[in-house]
């Protein structure tokens, strides 16, 4: 992908990311995508954390499950949703700021099986928190609801 191209893809995800009221609330921001890449960061507000200070498990959730829809969509080049996923918590998230940064390792011509690593970022520095790996179909091919 040219510059332009790349600038122009993620202008589009960002598109995306805005139409999600979810992700509006929760406040997540979209800082690179590629077909099979992505990014997403969110500002741990108060409001996500839980009582002990931590990031909320939930919105790591959120986080690697949204990083890890876009980078199976981007490598399908299809609309997508995510049928399952698995995290693992490494640590508790204590920080500024969290990073999700999700890969597609298997693209097949229905679903894609993607891999997230995030991080928390405190003073500066990241420490890997939460690991997920996840299943993301075609939305065509997802089960009916």
């Amino acid at each position: 992908m040219t510059p332009q191209e790349q600038q122009q893809f993620l202008e589009l995800g960002r598109e995306v990311l805005t139409r999600q009221p979810f992700s509006v609330l929760m406040g997540a921001e979209l800082d690179a995508l590629r077909p099979g890449h992505c990014m997403l960061t969110l500002v741990l507000r108060d409001e996500l954390r839980q009582q002990n200070g931590f990031a909320h498990g939930g919105v790591i959730s959120y986080l690697a499950d949204n990083a890890l829809t876009y980078a199976g969509g981007t490598a399908m080049r299809a609309p997508v949703v995510t049928s399952e996923f698995k995290i693992n918590y490494l640590r508790p998230a204590a920080g500024e700021r969290l990073v999700a940064r999700a890969d597609a390792v298997h693209v097949g011509a229905s679903q894609s099986v993607c891999r997230c690593e995030v991080f928390v970022v405190a003073d500066g520095n990241e420490r890997l928190c939460a690991l997920a790996q996840g299943t993301i179909v075609k939305l065509g091919d997802a089960p009916p609801h």
